[in-house]
């Protein structure tokens, strides 16, 4: 395997660092709401399993729980070292440039694969290469129109001081139609692809959730105009994530299982 150069991803390719506690504060909703994906994948004892963007293992230890032989793989020191700690076998990968050759039964992702903006055919082909003749993908991510109200409220924010917003966006959302095309375009059947709309509860404030998961566009600018920004999104979608006072995230979420075609 050739070596990893840690310097070059201990920031990932998006431009989004993570703190592994603040994750594990603001963030454990994405394991949770991940249970559905791992009974798609329905994980069987023995199976080889590459959990794409395993994040602090939370989602991870459940197919480990299940019997499986898991390799968690994460652009993110921080969030490699809390799997670790969790007793997940968890390495420094760049998605972009995986260097497997049919060694799983199924690559796993979970709330992932929308960070991985730069090259998303790269991600998939590699993805494909990794998976043994016959082997599944299978996963969920942002979808079109996922976190739009955020979103559109952090773009006015930024826009206001004269920052271009989409330069630092870290996120890639697509309808199902065209991942499905990419999908098709790199060898896979896609045997199932659904969007639907999952208004998410935050355990905090969205001014949390955006410290956590809005850092691309956070650390663009100084301390003071980060805590501006942050109390002007919050103010601006306030009546619409939070109207009875507790915050609801407008997620919407892409999920399919897709498999490797024999190739005779």
């Amino acid at each position: 395997m050739a070596a990893v150069n840690l310097a070059a991803i201990a920031r990932p390719a998006a431009g989004q660092s993570w703190d592994a506690q603040a994750y594990a504060r603001n963030g454990r909703f994405v394991a949770d709401f991940g249970e559905p994906v791992v009974a798609w994948l329905a994980p069987q004892a023995g199976e080889r399993v590459l959990d794409l963007g395993c994040g602090d293992g939370a989602l991870t230890q459940k197919l480990v729980e299940a019997g499986c032989a898991v390799l968690g793989a994460d652009a993110s020191v921080e969030l490699v070292a809390a799997a670790r700690e969790r007793g997940i076998e968890a390495r420094l990968f760049d998605a972009h440039a995986l260097p497997f050759v049919s060694e799983f039964d199924a690559v796993f992702s979970n709330a992932a694969l929308h960070w991985m903006k730069r090259d998303p055919d790269a991600v998939i082909a590699g993805v494909f290469r990794a998976l043994k003749p016959s082997g599944r993908f299978v996963a969920e991510m942002g979808a079109a129109g996922n976190v739009a109200t955020i979103r559109g409220a952090i773009y006015e924010a930024l826009s206001r001081r004269g920052v271009d917003a989409s330069a630092l966006d870290p996120w890639y959302f697509p309808t199902a139609a065209e991942y499905r095309a990419r999908l098709e375009a790199a060898g896979f059947a896609v045997r199932r692809i659904e969007s639907f709309a999952r208004p998410t509860p935050l355990p905090g404030d969205v001014s949390a959730w955006l410290r956590t998961f809005a850092r691309a566009f956070l650390d663009a600018l100084p301390q003071p105009e980060q805590d501006e920004v942050l109390r002007e999104v919050q103010d601006e979608v306030r009546a619409h994530l939070a109207p009875h006072g507790v915050w609801i995230a407008d997620y919407v979420r892409l999920r399919f299982i897709a498999d490797k075609k024999n190739i005779l």
